[in-house]
């Protein structure tokens, strides 16, 4: 994928991915990192349990980065909100 297809993925996977945690946006550049964060760690889930992981600019790509980036920010918090008690 070309550098300009990974900041699109990053940013509608990682919008996604904060309203469905944060239930509001992280601001743009904070969603295309934590995005293209989400794809690189649900990619090695997917594979790591035997499915594919990105594969191009498709839906499944989305799929895959959305749920990575789900999984990114809950351990975020987790580990935020331990230090923070």
């Amino acid at each position: 994928m070309s550098i300009l297809a990974w900041l699109v993925l990053g940013l509608i996977a990682g919008f996604i991915a904060s309203r469905i945690v944060n239930k509001t946006g992280s601001g743009m550049v904070l969603d295309i990192v934590l995005g293209i964060i989400g794809a690189i760690v649900g990619g090695w889930l997917f594979t790591t349990f035997g499915a594919a992981g990105v594969t191009g600019f498709n839906i499944w790509s989305m799929l895959v980065a959305v749920i990575g980036a789900v999984v990114v920010l809950l351990v975020y918090h987790a580990v935020a909100g331990r230090r923070a008690i």
